[in-house]
This record gives C-alpha cells, sequence and structure tokens, in this order.
C-alpha cells in the first residue's frame, strides 16, 4: 500500500547505493530526533542541571540507549509490514483494546504540543516581549500553515535545518562556561536519585522517549518508497535505516546533555534555581555574556517550531491509524487528528497558570503513557502475522521487553514518591 510519502510519478523503484546514494536515506531520523530536543526536554534538562548538577547525565544515556532501540524496531515495523504502529494496532488488535491504546496516544500526542507550543510561546516572549498566550497562538498557526499546504518533503529539510541551529547554539553556549569533565563523564554512566529528583528523573525519561515518536517513525520511515516486493532493497533499506537511527540519536544524546551541562555550569555551580525558561535567558546573560541569552531563546524557538511540526504529523497518524489508514494531510481524518493535538493543547495553555511547571508535568505524562506503547510496538513486532519473517529474535524480544519494564519500574517508583 502506498502513502502520501510515494513518488510524483506514482512509482516505486529500486535506488543505487553508492557514494552519496546512502544520504538519500536520511532525514526520517532527524524528524525524529528533534521530538525529544524539544521544550519539553529544554525544562526538564535546566531543571536536572540546575537543581542536580552532572548527577542525572546517566538519564539521558539510558534514555537514548532505549530510545536507540526502540526507534530502529518500530522502524522495522513500518518497512516489513507497510503499516504505521497506529494502523497496524488498529488491523491486528481487537478493537477495544486499539481504541484505549491509540486514545491514550492522542491523549500523549495532546501533552506533546502542549510542551511544543509553550516553548516556542516563551521563546518568543524571551526575544520580542511578545505575551506567552499570544505567541502560542503565533506558533500554532504556524505550524497549521506549514503542514496544511507544505510537501513533507519540504518540511523535512526544514527540521533538518532547525536541528542544525539547535545544535551549533549549543555547542556555542558551551564555549562560554567551564565544564567539569570529571563529574559529567561520571554523571553520564553513574545511575544515582538525589533527593527529591524522582520527578524530574521521569519527566527527562518521558522528554527523551516520548510514544508519539514511536508512532511517528513508524509513519515517516516509508517516505522512501522504493520497490518494497525486491528483497535487496528491503534488506538495504533496514541496514540504512539503522544508521539514519543511530546518527540522528547520538545527536539527540549530545543535544539534550549539552542542556544539563550548560545548567550544571551555570545555574548548579552558582547556585541560582531556574523556575521557568525565561528566568535562564536573565540569568545565562551576567554569567555567559548578551550574546548567549539571545542564541539560547533562539535556538529554543526552533524547537519549539520544528518539535511542533513533528508532533502535529504524529497525531495526523494516530488518528488515521484509528480508521486503518496512513497519514496523508489531505485526508480528513489525518487534518483532524492534527488539529485536535494541536487545538486542543493550545486551549490547555491557556489555563496554565505556571508554564515552567506545567512543561516538566507535561513530560512527566509522556513517561506515564510510554510502557503502553513500548509493549504495544514489542507485541506487533514480535507477532509473524504482522512482520514476517523480519519478526523480533528472542533476544530482541528480551531487550525490549527488558526497556519496557524498567519505564514501568520508574512510574512505579514516581507514584510511590507522591504517597
Amino acid at each position: 500500500m502506498f502513502k502520501l510519502f510515494k513518488n510524483i510519478d506514482n512509482k516505486s523503484y529500486t535506488p543505487k547505493y553508492g557514494g552519496l546514494d546512502i544520504l538519500k536515506f536520511i532525514g526520517p531520523g532527524l524528524l525524529v530526533t528533534v521530538g525529544f530536543i524539544d521544550p519539553g526536554n529544554w525544562a526538564s534538562n535546566l531543571a536536572a542541571g540546575a537543581n542536580f548538577g552532572y548527577s542525572l547525565l546517566w538519564m539521558v544515556s539510558l534514555s537514548t540507549i532505549m530510545l536507540i532501540f526502540l526507534q530502529h524496531n518500530v522502524a522495522h515495523l513500518g518497512i516489513a509490514s507497510g503499516l504505521c504502529l497506529s494502523e497496524a494496532t488498529a488491523i491486528h488488535l481487537k478493537p477495544r483494546y486499539s481504541k484505549f491504546l491509540l486514545s491514550s496516544a492522542m491523549l500523549a500526542s495532546i501533552s506533546t504540543s502542549l510542551a511544543e507550543i509553550l516553548g516556542g510561546g516563551i521563546a518568543l516572549n524571551m526575544l520580542f516581549k511578545i505575551p506567552i498566550k499570544a505567541g502560542a497562538i503565533l506558533v500554532t498557526l504556524f505550524v497549521i500553515i506549514m503542514l496544511f499546504t507544505n510537501s513533507y518533503r519540504i518540511i523535512e529539510k526544514w527540521i533538518i535545518a532547525f536541528v542544525s541551529v539547535i545544535g551549533l547554539s549549543f555547542l556555542y553556549e558551551l564555549s562560554l562556561v567551564n565544564i567539569n569533565w570529571t563529574s559529567a563523564v561520571s554523571g553520564w554512566v553513574t545511575p544515582s536519585f538525589p533527593q527529591g529528583s524522582m520527578l524530574v528523573i521521569m519527566s527527562v525519561l518521558g522528554a527523551v522517549v516520548m510514544p508519539h515518536n514511536l508512532f511517528l517513525h513508524s509513519e515517516i520511515i516509508q517516505s522512501r518508497q522504493w520497490n518494497l516486493q525486491d528483497e535487496k532493497v528491503i534488506k538495504k533499506q533496514l541496514q540504512y535505516e539503522f544508521l539514519d537511527t543511530l546518527v540522528s540519536m547520538l545527536i539527540g544524546w549530545a543535544i539534550n546533555s549539552a542542556m544539563i551541562l550548560l545548567a550544571a555550569a551555570t545555574f548548579f555551580q552558582s547556585q541560582t534555581p531556574v523556575s521557568e525558561l525565561q528566568q535562564a535567558n536573565h540569568l545565562l546573560a551576567p554569567l555567559l555574556g548578551s550574546h548567549a541569552a539571545i542564541v539560547f531563546a533562539v535556538a529554543l524557538l526552533f524547537a519549539g517550531l520544528a518539535s511542533t511540526i513533528t508532533s502535529g504529523m504524529a497525531a495526523g497518524s494516530i488518528f488515521a491509524g484509528m480508521y486503518k489508514e496512513p497519514y496523508d494531510i489531505k485526508d480528513n481524518h489525518s487534518r483532524m487528528g492534527v488539529a485536535i493535538s494541536l487545538l486542543v493543547a493550545l486551549g490547555v495553555i491557556f489555563l496554565i497558570y505556571n508554564p515552567f511547571q506545567g512543561l516538566i508535568i507535561s513530560q512527566m505524562v509522556l513517561s506515564i503513557q510510554l510502557p503502553f506503547t513500548i509493549f504495544l510496538q514489542v507485541y506487533l513486532t514480535s507477532s509473524e502475522k504482522v512482520m514476517g519473517k523480519y519478526v523480533n529474535s528472542k533476544a530482541s524480544k528480551i531487550v525490549l521487553y527488558t526497556f519496557g519494564g524498567i519505564v514501568t519500574v520508574l512510574n512505579i517508583a514516581l507514584f510511590v514518591s507522591f504517597l
């Protein structure tokens, strides 16, 4: 079944695999990456670094390792079955189960869109003094226009450009601070649970391993619509998909780590608590210079716009999948999914009293829904009926179910911490 992403001439073909032709496979992973360097991540990472220094860097490492396996696995679903995760759920599960799981995924998508839109609004406030709620409206309108009028290929190029700007911004920020690299290396590999850190740990997990990204990756991986009847083509696509996923996730790991490093080297070092992203803008100026504050705000704006676009695409894919349809922005179900996610999120923003805390809690909500999506994904990719000869190996199932177990245990620990 062809998706929206079929070639202009409506024919599939067999690609070449030499030299720069490999670059034709790069792109889907970077779209997923922007989802976990979004404003929700910024809030979680700044809270982690400002309050606990380098000690929670391990959570970024663990989350990224989990993410590589999970995103690679769900991309296999898209390639091998020709279905996105939402479509496969609606087709292969009983309606009462699929409706519950996909409805919870839509709620997670709304929570994601809330963080993305809110972050963009905060960035506009930092740069131009636009009220946050007015900025949120502008971000929502921009994203709706982008999604409803531009093709996937154009959006993909924009997203790659956004990721590049964000990455370069943090390289510049890091060049201005003195990092305690001994403590940083220890933090990356040594799990620790400082008192009062459980909410931040879970928000970091929810900000990196995001349910909507799993749905999105299984959809957009089919943007390279080669001749999937050719066994050699499928194997090549699986091979290059892993390279795309690995490189993209490592870029995300580096950017998320840079956020915590920056907060640890500035706010934690000076014992300055951070309670809002706007505050970070003002605090960075005296600590790092006026240019750092501007760069921070510009990068946040790009992160907000880019991640809101991918969040909207994911919602469209989830909602269309409920009707056993692929994502197609020209189709009413896909458009409705995009609109529900973005407009409901915008409405909730008008009810939020504390934007920074709203960002943190939105990421925690994602982590609570995450086990449902993980176990759903592993169930489908372990089914020979769904995957055929590309079904999960026994070792893969053990690793993936272990990750699901880790997420579940952390969620239980979060619940206990509130008792």
